[in-house]
């Protein structure tokens, strides 16, 4: 896999109570990534760029939702987030990782 794609599949980390509440009992981490990601490609994405060894992927494709405006009906866009398992004793951290 090219580095231009690892940059396209990963989107950036998706943080919420449920996220933070899975890195710290089980060692699993969320991330937003492109909507037409395979969970390979989400795989060697994260261990290339973080230098962590994945134990699994899970995707889910987020609907968005519709809301109300002053112009009739809108909807946000759908979007794909992946969760992705650790092998054990591995551990990701934001602050230290680089793109090489």
């Amino acid at each position: 896999m090219n580095q231009e794609r690892v940059f396209k599949v990963l989107l950036g980390p998706h943080v919420s109570e449920k996220a933070t509440v899975l890195a710290d009992k089980k060692s699993q981490f969320v991330f937003k990534v492109a909507t037409d990601a395979t969970k390979l490609e989400i795989k060697k994405a994260v261990e290339s760029l973080f230098n962590v060894n994945v134990a699994a992927v899970n995707t889910v494709n987020v609907l968005g939702k519709s809301k109300r405006t002053a112009r009739g009906l809108g909807k946000r866009n759908d979007w794909k987030k992946a969760i992705i398992s650790l092998q054990p004793g591995q551990d990701l951290d934001f602050a230290t990782s680089s793109a090489e």
